[in-house]
Order: C-alpha cells, then sequence, then structure tokens
C-alpha cells in the first residue's frame, strides 16, 4: 500500500534494495521519506494530526491533505484500518493537488480491500486512474490488493482498462498495445495495405459505375456491359474482402490484447519455493517452465505422484510443477501486521521499476534463484490463481472449474493447455532439456 503524499511539485519514487519495499513520496520542503515496510530498522513519522476537529490548536490549522494522508499511513501500519480510512476521506476534501488526491484514493481503495469492501476499492481505483494517472501495473503488483485481485470487481476493472476509454483512461491500453506491437510488428503495414487498396477500390467503383449506367441503356459510343459490370463486380468484392481482412485483424489485435493482459496478471502470482522463499512468476522466467496443474485434490496428487517416476528428466526440462486445488483458497501463514505482508515477506517481494528489472536479470540473483528451485512450488493466494485459470479456461472455450493443466515457456508464456492431468512422457518428448539450441531460443 504504502503510498504517502508530497508537497507539491514533487515525483513518485520508488526505492527497493535486499531490506526495503516501500513506496514513497518524497517532499522538497525537509519532509521525511515516509517508509511503511522496512526492515532491520525503525521508521520515524513526522505527522500532522488531522482527526481532531474540534481541537483550536495551531497544530489543527496546519491540517493538510499530506498530513492526512501521512497520519492515515501510520494508523494503517498499526491495524487501524477504519481510522485510516478517515484520514484518506479528509485529505480527499483538503484541496489536494494531483499526487496527494492520487494517494489518497490509492490508499482508501487498499482500506476497502483489505475490508472485503471490492465495489468502493474498485471506485476508488478507478477515479484514481481516470482523474490522477495511477498505473495499472501498481495494482497488478501490490500484494496489499491481492484480496481484491481475486474478486470479480478486478476483473471488471481490468476489462475496462484494456479496453481504454474516457472512464477509465488509455494508458494501460496504450502499454499492452506497444507489447502487440512488438509481438505482431507488420499487423501496422497490413491495415495499410487494406485502407489504401480499399480507397482505390473505392475510388474506382466511383467512376466506374456511371460508365455501368451508360452501358446498361446502350446506344453509340456505350461501353462494353460484360466488361464494365466485370469491373464494378470486382471493385465490389475487393472492397468486400479488404474490409474483412481489417475487422478480422482488429478482432485478432483485441484477442492479443486480453491474451497479453493475462499474461501479464499471471507473471505476478507469487510462488513460494521449497526454500520457502516467496517470488513472482516474473523472476524465473528464462530459469524454469512452470507447469500447472489445477483440478480436485485427488486428481492434481496423483499427477504429481506420476511426475516422481520422471523427476530427473523433467527436472533436465526445467519443469517446475505448480499444483493448484479448486476450492483451496485458504490464505497464506504469513505474519501480518496491520496492513500487508510482514516485512520478510515483503522485502521478498519484487518492486516495480528499473531496480527490480536489473536485479532480477543479473547473473548473481539468477544463480542464486537456481539455487533455491526445486520441483515443486507452492502458490501463494490461492484465490488469484483460480481466478486467472478460470479466465484461460474461458478464452479458450472451456468450462470453468474443469482439471486442466498448463505449461508454460521459458518467457512466461503460455505454451499450451489441455483438460485433464498431463501425459509426462509425451511432454518429456516435446520439451527439449535445457542446455539445448532449442530452449535457448525461446528465451
Amino acid at each position: 500500500m504504502a503510498m504517502a503524499a508530497p508537497a507539491l511539485n514533487q515525483q513518485l519514487l520508488c526505492f527497493s534494495n535486499s531490506k526495503t519495499r516501500t513506496r514513497s513520496w518524497l517532499s522538497g520542503k525537509k519532509t521525511n521519506i515516509s517508509h511503511l515496510k522496512s526492515q532491520n530498522k525503525k521508521t520515524h513519522f513526522s505527522f500532522i494530526s488531522c482527526s481532531s476537529p474540534t481541537s483550536q490548536s495551531p497544530q489543527a490549522n496546519m491540517d493538510t491533505a499530506e498530513s492526512c494522508v501521512n497520519l492515515g499511513l501510520e494508523l494503517f501500519s498499526k491495524g487501524r484500518v477504519k481510522d485510516a480510512l478517515v484520514q484518506f476521506e479528509t485529505a480527499l476534501v483538503l484541496d489536494p493537488n494531483q499526487m496527494e488526491a492520487q494517494a489518497a484514493l490509492y490508499n482508501k481503495a487498499c482500506c476497502h480491500a483489505y475490508r472485503g469492501e471490492g465495489k468502493k476499492a474498485a471506485e476508488c481505483l478507478r477515479t484514481a486512474l481516470r482523474e490522477y494517472n495511477l498505473k495499472f501495473g501498481t495494482i497488478l503488483n501490490d500484494p496489499d490488493l491481492a484480496s481484491f485481485r481475486a474478486l470479480p470487481e478486478f476483473k471488471e476493472l481490468q476489462e475496462e482498462a484494456r479496453l481504454g476509454g474516457e472512464d477509465i483512461g488509455y494508458s494501460f491500453r496504450r502499454d499492452l498495445k506497444l507489447i502487440s506491437e512488438v509481438q505482431a510488428p507488420f499487423r501496422g503495414v497490413r491495415r495499410f495495405f487494406y485502407v489504401a487498396f480499399s480507397a482505390a477500390a473505392g475510388i474506382s467503383t466511383f467512376f466506374t459505375i456511371p460508365r455501368l449506367f451508360r452501358a446498361i441503356q446502350g446506344g453509340d459510343n456505350a461501353p462494353d456491359l460484360l466488361e464494365t459490370s466485370g469491373n464494378v463486380a470486382v471493385n465490389i468484392g475487393g472492397i468486400i474482402v479488404l474490409v474483412a481482412l481489417f475487422l478480422w485483424d482488429n478482432k485478432k489485435e483485441e484477442e492479443q490484447l486480453a491474451q497479453i493482459s493475462r499474461n501479464e496478471t499471471l507473471s505476478r502470482l507469487p510462488l513460494r519455493l521449497s526454500t520457502n522463499q516467496i517470488v513472482e512468476l516474473v523472476q524465473l522466467r528464462d530459469t524454469v517452465r512452470p507447469v500447472i496443474l489445477a483440478g480436485k485434490k485427488e486428481t492434481v496428487s496423483l499427477a504429481m505422484r506420476r511426475a516422481e517416476r520422471f523427476r530427473t528428466e523433467l527436472l533436465r526440462r526445467g519443469v517446475l510443477l505448480v499444483p493448484v486445488i479448486w476450492g483451496e483458497g485458504k490464505a497464506p501463514q504469513l505474519e501480518k501486521k496491520g496492513f500487508g505482508l510482514s516485512p520478510k515477506v515483503a522485502a521478498a517481494l519484487p518492486s516495480i521499476g528499473e531496480d527490480f528489472e536489473k536485479r532480477t536479470q543479473s547473473i548473481i540473483a539468477q544463480s542464486k534463484l537456481k539455487a533455491e528451485i526445486r520441483f515443486k512450488a507452492e502458490v501463494v493466494s490461492p484465490e488469484e490463481w483460480e481466478r486467472w485459470i478460470k479466465d484461460q479456461q474461458i478464452s479458450e472455450g472451456v468450462t470453468p472449474g474443469e482439471d486442466v493443466y498448463i505449461i508454460l515457456r521459458l518467457d512466461g508464456r503460455v505454451r499450451r493447455s489441455g483438460k485433464g492431468m498431463p501425459d509426462w512422457q509425451q511432454i518429456l518428448q516435446e520439451l527439449p532439456p535445457m542446455e539445448a539450441l532449442l530452449s535457448k531460443l525461446e528465451r
């Protein structure tokens, strides 16, 4: 959650290291950095109280949106979520600037999510996205919103963000389209030719139709009826085909954007490795091929036992088993004080930003991660995993809740999926060893 309000004309910065996971606002007027989640050192807050409307002290006259947000964060860190919610609501009526309003709305949404109020949380986030330039990636990444991401309200919000519009903003759709253009670089070229040829056919038809009327009327110097009607038919047929191709390409783009959105959600799902370290799936890219087994407990357990017979060969191919049992949406056994994950767990999760990208791609980080990965991982936040799997089933025409398996590529995208549990011998034949050239090309 940790969004604190800045003084005027400040920027949102993200700090990430091995000991601290925090989202902090910096103030240019000697305001201290507010850390909600830190480890191995105390955090000192300089807050101005906003909770006493009857106080007439000089301090009460200094109430600002920034001080209310900071006080709300302090209350929130102590587990006083209801009192924190009051402070965030107060901040919104104290003429906040854009960044203060964004911080107040976002943290208010986190409070509503903590209280199980999905609709209120969605409305706060929708306003922050539309009016205050909140990045949708922040919602995807924040572990404090894990419970909200498992609700139908999040799915609706994500779908709105994917489609874009005045009610939700265009930033998330713009990011998706950039990824789409990388994956399908010639779509724009195709569309250009569709439009150009359609326009050419339309202009030709515009001039050919009067000739067709003259041919039908006959007389001296009248054009040949058969030839003219043939030209008109070719032009109209060409326009129909080109428009159909243009619409088909648009449909494929929307399907691709939806898949990219699901892949982005998938990449942020958390796992607990055999060493008890919690990582997001994105951190395992280029390192393993996760195989998700979703179904009833008996079915998944049987598939896991059968996989043990091929353990050595599956490990050579980088297979990591991820069992998901339908209906076992129990919360992870994590120490929780106030709001959010414990500092130890929060430090294990990645942060957004350039520092995280550098860290995940460094040789040292990858080497340590490889040493900790074993044959099986445990899902954290099972509700999020179930929701993603069911969305994937709907997109592929499978009844949600059926037993399925999903094999991911080394780059994190879906390789293939199927009903029931996998045939491990077939998977051994399909997947190349990690040191093979085909695996290197897959990265």
